[in-house]
């Protein structure tokens, strides 16, 4: 579910759910107000796989979250 398989599209996959997170997050954005943004997405789906593909990309530096908001890490 992490990785994209034989029967798991990269789309699907939680990776590829992250990378429609990232490419959606412009600037610092609260986490409801990101939700708002990509909860119409169809391979976002649901408000738990938005927040496992946010904690994946959290867990792999990808993202943090300063003053409450969710920003891009600058690696």
């Amino acid at each position: 579910m992490i990785l994209p398989t034989k029967h798991i599209p990269q789309s699907e996959a939680l990776i590829g759910v992250g990378a429609t997170l990232l490419a959606q997050l412009s600037g610092p954005m609260t986490v409801s107000g990101l939700w708002e943004r990509l909860r119409s997405e169809p391979n976002v789906g649901t408000f738990e796989r938005f927040v496992l593909a946010s904690n994946l990309l959290y867990l792999i530096g990808a993202i943090d979250i300063k003053d409450g908001l969710i920003v891009r890490t600058v690696t």
